[in-house]
C-alpha cells in the first residue's frame, strides 16, 4: 500500500513537473529526470525505478507548481515566488503594492488581449483632462458595436451626465458609456486613444496597445506585469477606486426605463475582500480575465488574472494567488 501510494503522489507530481517542461523547451522526460533528480536517473536500473523516484520527491503540498518564468527577478528586482498555486489562467501574478514585490507570477510577460481591463486606462486619460464631469452627454448610433456586435442597455438617444458614464462603465463594464466618453474628449476618438497610448508609455508599460477605448478590439493588449502597473497607477484616482468598487447603480434611458446595474466582479459583490480597485474583462480572444487591487493581511496586494476559461476559475484563481500571501514573505 505505501509503495501505490508513492506511485500516484510521484506521478501525479511528475506529470505536473515535466508539463512545465515541456511548454518551455523540446527536453526528453529523461534528460529533464537526469538533470533535476540526478539520484532517480543513477537508480533508473534498480528494481524499483518508481520508488526511487518517489523518495527524491519534495516534501511539499502537491496543488502547487513552480512558477513559469524566463526571467529570475521581477522589475522591482525581487525574486518571484518560487512555487504558486496551479491556476487555470494563461498569465497571472500578485504583487505587494507598497513594495512592487512579485510575490508569484504566471507568463507574467505574455502578450494577451485585455479586453474591458482597457477601461481603466481610458478612465484616467478622462480623468487626467479635468473635464466637466457633470456636462451632459447623448449616446448616438457611433456608440453602436459593429465589431463584435455586442448589446447595450443604454438605448441610442439616452442622454447622462460624464460622471454617469464613467461610472457604469467602471462599475458594469458599458460599452456605450466607455465609447461616448472617448467620442467627446476634446480632438474625438483619435486624440483620446492616442492619450491612452501616451499614457501607457509614460508609465513603462512598453509591451502595451490600444486601439480602442472599450476592449472590444482584440488588438488591445498587454501583460501581467504592465497590468500591475496599471493598476498601481490607477489606483492614485479616488475616483476610479470609488466606481470600479461601486456596488449598484442606476440611470433613465431614452425609452423610459430606469435601468440598473450591479459590478461585474463577483468578489465585490460578495463582499469578503476589503477591494479598493478592480476591474474584469471578456471577449473570446481573451478569455475571462480581472484586475484587483485589495487589502489581504494588511497588506495592499495587486491581483491580475488572464485568460481563464470561466468566470467562476477568474474568481478562483484569485482566492489562490491570495493564499500565497500565507507563504510567502512580504
Amino acid at each position: 500500500m505505501k509503495l501505490k501510494k508513492h506511485f500516484w503522489v510521484g506521478m501525479s507530481a511528475l506529470s505536473m513537473m515535466f508539463s512545465t517542461v515541456a511548454h518551455a523547451n523540446d527536453d526528453t522526460l529523461g534528460a529533464f529526470l537526469e538533470q533535476n533528480f540526478p539520484a532517480i536517473h543513477a537508480a533508473d536500473t534498480s528494481d524499483d525505478p518508481i520508488r526511487a523516484f518517489a523518495n527524491q520527491l519534495p516534501q511539499q503540498n502537491v496543488a502547487f507548481q513552480p512558477a513559469v518564468s524566463n526571467a529570475p527577478f521581477n522589475t522591482y528586482g525581487a525574486s518571484s515566488y518560487a512555487y504558486g498555486p496551479l491556476l487555470n489562467a494563461q498569465s497571472a501574478l500578485i504583487m505587494n503594492a507598497n513594495t512592487g514585490k512579485v510575490l508569484y507570477q504566471k507568463n507574467m510577460d505574455s502578450v494577451r488581449s485585455i479586453a474591458s481591463i482597457s477601461k481603466l486606462m481610458s478612465a484616467m486619460v478622462l480623468l487626467d483632462a479635468n473635464l466637466n464631469m457633470n456636462e451632459p452627454i447623448t449616446i448616438t448610433e457611433a456608440e453602436i458595436d459593429r465589431l463584435k456586435g455586442t448589446g447595450s442597455r443604454l438605448s441610442i438617444g439616452t442622454t447622462l451626465t460624464r460622471g454617469e458614464l464613467l461610472h457604469i462603465s467602471l462599475m458594469s463594464s458599458e460599452n456605450r458609456a466607455t465609447h461616448a466618453l472617448g467620442r467627446t474628449y476634446p480632438g474625438g476618438m483619435g486624440a483620446f486613444v492616442a492619450a491612452m497610448n501616451a499614457k501607457a508609455q509614460s508609465l513603462g508599460m512598453n509591451s502595451t496597445r490600444f486601439y480602442e477605448p472599450t476592449g472590444l478590439d482584440p488588438r488591445n493588449v498587454s501583460t501581467a506585469r504592465d497590468l500591475s502597473v496599471m493598476v498601481r497607477a490607477a489606483s492614485n484616482y479616488a475616483t476610479i477606486r470609488s466606481l470600479s468598487t461601486s456596488n449598484y447603480g442606476s440611470v433613465y434611458t431614452s425609452n423610459g426605463r430606469l435601468q440598473s446595474y450591479k459590478n461585474t466582479n463577483s468578489l465585490v459583490r460578495e463582499g469578503v475582500w476589503d477591494i479598493t480597485l478592480q476591474k474584469t474583462g471578456y471577449i473570446r480572444e481573451a478569455g475571462r480575465s480581472m484586475v484587483v487591487q485589495a487589502n489581504l493581511d494588511n497588506q495592499p496586494m495587486i491581483i491580475v488574472v488572464l485568460g481563464a476559461s470561466t468566470t467562476s476559475n477568474r474568481v478562483s484563481d484569485a482566492h489562490r494567488l491570495s493564499s500565497v500571501i500565507r507563504q510567502t514573505p512580504l
